[in-house]
């Protein structure tokens, strides 16, 4: 049970989400409009989660994805929901502020 919830919240092994960035992988910022304009990672996408089924057209099954939010359990849900819907590389990235620390220590 505790591997799930882990999983889930993306906890599990050490991913290297600078180099993904690097990579070409896109950050998906599932916070709200307000949210996301109070502070994000700079070139983050802002798809509030209640929009995301509608709009993940827009990406590539294949594409390199990170999602975050504010704490890291509606980017846990995003990953979910693309992952359901066939996304192949799917990463939770967890909260914006500790991804884009993260990202700025590489």
């Amino acid at each position: 049970m505790i591997a799930v919830i882990k999983k889930l919240l993306g906890l599990g092994p050490k991913t290297d989400l600078s180099y993904l960035v690097n990579s070409g992988a896109v950050i998906i910022d599932v916070r709200s409009k307000a949210e996301f304009e109070a502070g994000h990672i700079r070139g983050a996408k802002n798809i509030p989660l209640n929009a995301l089924t509608a709009e993940m057209k827009q990406f590539k099954k294949d594409q390199m994805i990170i999602t975050c939010c504010a704490s890291g359990m509606r980017s846990a849900s995003a990953k979910s929901i693309l992952k359901t819907n066939g996304f192949l590389v799917v990463y939770n990235g967890g909260g914006w502020q500790s991804l884009e620390l993260k990202l700025l220590k590489k």
